[in-house]
């Protein structure tokens, strides 16, 4: 299959970043070079783009479509190792974009096991050197591990009974494949509560995404990252596809963009402290109706992003 992902939310990405003014812009999920693309083509002729992805049929993708410009970097690792892929680069960096969840092809290659309308092993490895299945999660996890993450990273409300019938079904055999899983969790589900919400699966599947990749933890790591790193005048934006990851972006934000640290109770501030961020979406972008309409997956993406004033432990 040839690697595409339709990028969302391209013409907010673009009026947020403002590449044309910027020196260095870091794509944190370069995935198959659609923003990395439209931000390369309006950064100026000794502008640098970065793209970081931890998946190899990206970087091969992204290398192919960004093929022909000059001034473009590709690095293969996973966002939470910031610091360390851009610790030799001397440039200012003014603008980091992070894309988070799985990607259109991801999603649509039954060899990666990430969906639940195709049947094929269980897998999710968005870095296919990790070791950590979702494979081995449900064969191997005890049975209050798997509730946890279902509910913690799904919000699935019958986390309890699916882990249930799920170590049940084990101890026959192992559950190898997506198709198993979703027969087990249309079991463990009652008749009514399967005609609401869209497929049974799709909590569950995207729980299991979560554990297998570390997202919420390299999320809070990247992020963080970024915010340090970043120049002052420059800007951090961040797409993402469910509460769990906006929940997170938009804490952090919030937290660098407090104007005092002093406890609820102080009566008088003494932390002499300033933000170190001005966040410029009060409320998260939301793709147009046009977009949804054209790209359905688009349709829970929110966008936030913000500036920033000064760099971690500067003035």
């Amino acid at each position: 299959m040839e690697y595409y992902h339709k990028p969302v939310l391209l013409k907010e990405v673009l009026e947020i970043l403002q590449p044309a003014g910027k020196t260095t812009i870091v794509d944190c999920t370069v995935g198959g070079g659609g923003h990395a693309l439209a931000l390369r083509r309006l950064l100026p002729p000794r502008g640098w783009l970065i793209g970081i992805d931890q998946d190899e049929d990206a970087l091969q993708a992204a290398e192919k479509r960004l093929a022909g410009w000059d001034n473009v970097r590709l690095l293969k690792g996973n966002f939470s190792q910031l610091r360390q892929l851009l610790s030799q680069w001397e440039l200012p960096i003014d603008g980091f974009l992070f894309d988070l969840g799985v990607s259109s092809w991801q999603l649509d290659n039954p060899e990666r096991g990430f969906s639940y309308q195709h049947n094929a092993p269980l897998d999710m490895r968005m870095d296919q050197s990790r070791s950590l299945t979702a494979k081995a999660i449900i064969n191997t996890w005890p049975q209050r591990e798997l509730a946890f993450i279902f509910r913690a990273y799904g919000e699935e409300k019958w986390a309890s009974r699916i882990a249930q019938f799920i170590v049940r079904q084990r101890e026959s055999a192992p559950i190898e494949t997506t198709g198993r899983l979703v027969e087990i969790i249309k079991a463990a589900i009652p008749a009514a509560a399967r005609r609401e919400g869209g497929h049974p699966g799709r909590r569950v599947f995207q729980a299991l995404r979560i554990a297998v990749n570390s997202e919420l933890d390299s999320l809070r790591q990247g992020l963080t990252a970024a915010m340090d790193l970043c120049a002052p005048g420059g800007v951090v934006a961040v797409i993402s596809y469910h509460s769990l990851e906006d929940r997170i972006v938009k804490q952090l934000m919030r937290d660098r963009a407090r104007e005092c640290i002093c406890p609820p109770e102080a009566p008088v501030c003494r932390c002499d402290c300033s933000p170190q961020v001005k966040i410029l979406t009060r409320k998260p972008v939301a793709p147009s109706a046009e977009e949804i309409r054209e790209n359905p997956r688009s349709r829970s993406a929110k966008l936030r992003a913000c500036a920033v004033l000064k760099q971690f432990g500067g003035e």
